[in-house]
């Protein structure tokens, strides 16, 4: 008798072994929720409720993006011309692959904040400021001059102008549109910015061949053709279309709009171009 006991006593803790491993299994299966903060929803004659990346400006606006499954507009506040209706909202629901279901009603759109990218030169300021080295050669003819001969340059990682030190200037007021021109026009009170990869010896030395003005001569870890090339194929990576692509040079950077990035996409695109070469701006994120 205390055998068969000892015996049922070890199935009934298998049998808890078996539910409790279905019941991982089942949770692990569950479709992941995403949210969008702030995100345009569009229907019109032509289609029904929308995802929208960007809008044509016209009246009323047009646009095209994966299908919302669950859409009220009854429940929301909307614009409505000729049929098409239009808002922007923040949304969550589960991702199939082509169409966002609504797991919980629209809400207001969270706008954030936009980061504002840095066009600061990495360089030291010079001993008394930025200042021409040779004022005949800071014009905007030589400037003309030099990004020509830049853009024939297969290691350029990079090209910029910087007037964040414009504020310094005794007489410089950016409220005042006549002070603002004057030196925001003027070649030689910016900074050129040029990024090389490779060895950076001489390379000052050649630009000023034609540019005289300020200048300042950083290292590239990736030429920007590399980056170009990169941004060219990047679709045939994703697996689904991009929204956009664009490079960013200060960060050395091919950036690609979608709507869903998995972890396993990201690592692969790590894998393929290095950490962080490409990165990822996912309009739904994972909640």
């Amino acid at each position: 008798m205390l055998e068969r006991l000892k015996v049922m006593r070890f199935l009934a803790f298998l049998a808890l072994i078996g539910l409790t491993a279905c019941g991982t299994g089942a949770a692990a299966d569950e479709p992941v929720t995403y949210a969008a903060d702030a995100v345009s929803v569009l229907e019109s004659p032509n289609h029904g409720p929308q995802l929208c990346h960007a809008m044509a400006t016209s009246l009323p606006p047009q646009c095209g993006g994966p299908d919302i499954v669950g859409w009220d507009w009854s429940t929301v506040r909307h614009e409505n011309v000729r049929g098409t209706k239009w808002g922007q909202y923040r949304v969550v629901g589960t991702w199939d692959g082509s169409r966002l279901t609504l797991t919980e009603p629209p809400g207001a759109a969270v706008q954030g904040v936009p980061e504002e990218p840095s066009l600061d030169s990495p360089c030291p300021v010079p001993a008394g400021g930025w200042r021409p080295a040779d004022p005949a050669k800071a014009t905007q003819e030589a400037l003309q001059v030099t990004q020509q001969r830049l853009d024939n340059e297969e290691a350029v990682g990079g090209v910029w102008l910087d007037q964040s030190y414009l504020d310094s200037i005794p007489g410089y007021d950016g409220s005042k549109r006549e002070r603002s021109e004057k030196y925001a026009n003027d070649p030689a009170k910016l900074v050129l910015n040029v990024k090389f990869t490779g060895d950076l010896t001489g390379r000052e030395a050649w630009i000023r061949e034609s540019w005289g003005g300020p200048l300042c001569v950083s290292q590239a870890r990736r030429s920007l053709e590399t980056l170009r090339q990169i941004q060219e194929f990047i679709n045939d990576d994703l697996g689904q279309p991009s929204l956009s692509t664009s490079v960013d040079i200060m960060k050395e950077q091919v950036v690609v709009d979608v709507w869903v990035a998995s972890e396993e996409l990201r690592q692969r695109l790590d894998d393929k171009y290095g950490e962080g070469v490409v990165h990822l701006r996912a309009t739904l994120k994972p909640l």
